[in-house]
């Protein structure tokens, strides 16, 4: 049977159900009709109110806080939608969790992501479309096809309608080694300069900023990064680039808003003016400053997953 006469179908779990509601409504869809509850020991129950036999399923759920509860959600709705006969189950997770615990850091470390990637395989998916993976080599952690979006073209177009006028004022900061790649194609998406900040890491969550590499003195710092989670990263490297580096100015553009902990309250204390993200996780909009802009991702999913369904290929929405 022809993929493209399949009936397409959205679904959502509990995690980040305003991103599936406009992703549906991108697509001119209704947002499935399921239910996913709670019983009284923890123990996760979904309900399907339609029939999904033969039909393109894509089920939107984040893995982020409550991780494990999320995962849950999204592995016990897979299994409902293949024993009621789904054709394709794609999974949407436009943040997955446990994607910072890609390699064995010390002996006897788990590899947890390559454990998740096995879980969601063995639970049926047919594949998995996400967003800016912590680590690209992930994708190879899946027996399944993997389509990692980007969201830094949504972020590089607004920043660069924002600054047209004064990109010569403007340079991009990658706040350590790891962001380097992200940070360089951010820049020449934009058209402007990066540098470098070369960070020592102690232990997890804790950061030290050794040196700057780049000129970036008198000049207003846009830093990037994949996610910020408790935002000492993001915060420490403000705090080098006004300190050391003789910035004037530093924003921050970053796809994932873990945002755990005190890190909201870091960042208004911080040095950065203005932080960008997206909204591939939920924040309580009561709990943010004016500090913070949310821009969406349901358009750009909502494209990767038409693509999927009329077998057109993605490359092009990297382009």
């Amino acid at each position: 049977m022809n993929d493209n006469a399949r009936e397409i179908k959205i679904f959502s779990g509990n995690s980040n159900y305003k991103v599936a509601k406009r992703i549906a409504t991108s697509l001119k869809l209704p947002l499935g009709r399921a239910e996913v509850k709670t019983f009284s020991d923890g123990e996760v129950a979904v309900s399907l109110y339609e029939s999904v036999r033969g039909a393109n399923c894509f089920i939107v759920q984040s893995t982020c806080n409550p991780v494990n509860d999320n995962l849950m959600e999204l592995l016990i709705m897979i299994d409902a939608m293949k024993r009621a006969s789904a054709a394709q189950i794609t999974a949407v997770i436009p943040y997955f969790g446990y994607a910072r615990q890609d390699r064995k850091s010390r002996a006897r470390d788990p590899i947890s992501a390559k454990l998740v990637a096995d879980i969601v395989t063995t639970a049926g998916a047919d594949r998995v479309l996400t967003m800016d993976l912590h680590a690209p080599q992930i994708q190879g952690f899946f027996n399944i096809p993997v389509d990692n979006l980007l969201g830094s073209p949504i972020l590089a177009s607004f920043i660069k309608n924002k600054i047209k006028l004064h990109k010569e004022h403007y340079v991009v900061v990658a706040p350590d080694l790891g962001a380097v790649t992200r940070a360089r194609n951010f820049a020449n998406k934009i058209g402007i300069p990066f540098a470098i900040i070369d960070k020592r890491r102690r232990r997890a969550n804790v950061s030290e900023v050794m040196n700057i590499i780049g000129d970036i003195k008198g000049k207003k710092v846009i830093l990037v990064d994949d996610m910020t989670d408790t935002s000492g990263t993001l915060c420490n490297a403000a705090k080098a680039v006004i300190e050391r580096g003789g910035a004037i100015e530093v924003t921050a553009c970053v796809t994932h808003p873990v945002l755990s902990g005190q890190a909201i309250e870091k960042i208004e204390e911080s040095y950065i003016e203005k932080i960008y993200t997206l909204d591939t996780i939920p924040i309580d909009q009561d709990k943010l400053t004016d500090k913070f802009k949310v821009l969406s991702v349901a358009s750009l999913f909502a494209d990767a997953i038409s693509r999927i369904h009329m077998n057109l290929p993605l490359s092009a929405m990297f382009d």
